[in-house]
């Protein structure tokens, strides 16, 4: 009898419509980043993000909406939230790639096709609305935010600066007929490995040849100086890949103060020329995923102590950036920052490193094909649909 009363309250609960509600409040906002939090709970590669930081990328905090207009909307039946969606128009994306494209983020929902392509309808008609011609994602603001979803290692671990979809949104999205422009692979690299002769004998020579230096940093001030140039030379390593628009200062600004105080010394590896300008960087940082779990999105009363104990005491890293000045590509250069960032994780005894998700085909991508211990984890897309 429990049993049948409760498959009636189910399909009483599938037949309720489903209504859809533009966030509006300060509660409203708050229920929308928590909702994947409930949708996943049970799920042990899910990494909850941090309410505050959520908020600072949600609200008028964020210095991306000085260029870019965004929506949120909660989708509801009966009282319960069933799915969430952000809409984001880029106008400098869209100005650079020559393009109407209003953008998909922050995009959950439960298993249910409906509520999947109502928000996304959602999202499509206030695109129309803003003069857009097609629909892409999931995207957030900038290239420093989550994007992509996973298409193939749907079990593999994640980490706090990548998004986890389990496979039934590939299915929707196929079954409404969108299209993948562009594939991320990520890698787990082992960390401790020795560094192949061949490559410490080639790095040696490049150095030499180009004049170029590792910098060594001893303290946390010694970095700060080139931590703009860090993003400036973001700017220019990435200027070509998909839909890249370069940081703006008040966006570099955000992110210096976001990263660079937590960074590990000797996992910030960079490499400048003769005038001292950076050319190369590598930028790793300890795996933070039980923190970030433990914390379950806030940092008190105990959610800080978890992340700096973790950013302490680890075995594991984080691949989180890594790029050439385009003026130094193909040059060998990317190899530097790589073996030294090797030669770090056998001082920590580090065991895994993963890598952050890569455009296929690309140089830093084939490096874990072609030089060192790696093995593929997933494949991650975005997707996009004319409208």
């Amino acid at each position: 009898m429990l049993q049948k009363n409760g498959s009636v309250l189910i399909l009483l609960f599938f037949m309720e419509s489903i209504i859809i509600k533009e966030v509006k409040s300060r509660s409203d906002i708050r229920a929308f980043i928590k909702f994947p939090n409930r949708l996943f709970k049970d799920v042990p590669t899910y990494i909850p993000p941090l309410m505050s930081d959520e908020l600072s990328l949600l609200t008028e905090k964020n210095p991306s909406l000085d260029h870019c207009d965004l929506k949120t909307w909660l989708a509801y039946r009966g009282k319960e939230i069933v799915g969430r969606v952000a809409g984001i128009i880029n106008y400098s994306v869209n100005e650079r790639w020559n393009k109407k494209a209003v953008r998909f983020g922050w995009f959950d929902f439960i298993e249910d096709y409906d509520v999947f392509t109502k928000l996304l309808d959602t999202v499509v008609a206030w695109g129309k609305e803003k003069g857009m011609t097609e629909i892409e994602g999931p995207f957030g603001f900038t290239d420093m935010d989550k994007e992509c979803w996973v298409i193939e290692g749907f079990d593999q671990r994640q980490n706090i600066s990548t998004l986890y979809n389990p496979k039934y949104y590939i299915d929707f999205i196929e079954r409404a007929g969108y299209e993948i422009p562009c594939q991320w692979a990520q890698y787990q690299i082992y960390a401790s490995q020795p560094i192949p002769d061949k490559v410490a004998r080639i790095n040696e020579l490049i150095m030499k040849k180009y004049n170029l230096r590792l910098l060594k940093f001893k303290s946390r001030k010694e970095v700060y100086p080139y931590a703009r140039k860090f993003f400036y030379t973001i700017n220019a390593a990435f200027k070509d890949l998909y839909d890249f628009v370069p940081l703006t200062e008040k966006e570099i600004n955000v992110y210096i103060k976001e990263y660079f105080p937590f960074i590990n010394l000797d996992f910030a590896c960079f490499v400048v020329d003769k005038d001292d300008n950076l050319v190369a960087f590598g930028l790793s940082i300890p795996d933070l995923n039980e923190a970030y779990k433990k914390a379950n999105g806030h940092l008190f009363p105990f959610g800080w102590y978890h992340i700096l104990k973790a950013l302490r005491k680890f075995k594991d890293i984080d691949l989180l950036l890594n790029g050439v000045h385009p003026e130094w590509q193909k040059r060998g250069v990317h190899s530097i920052y790589y073996a030294s960032m090797n030669t770090n994780a056998i001082k920590y005894n580090v065991q895994w490193a993963y890598s952050n998700p890569q455009i296929i085909g690309n140089e830093a991508q084939r490096i874990w094909d072609t030089t060192y211990e790696s093995s593929p984890m997933m494949k991650r897309a975005i997707f996009k649909k004319a409208i």
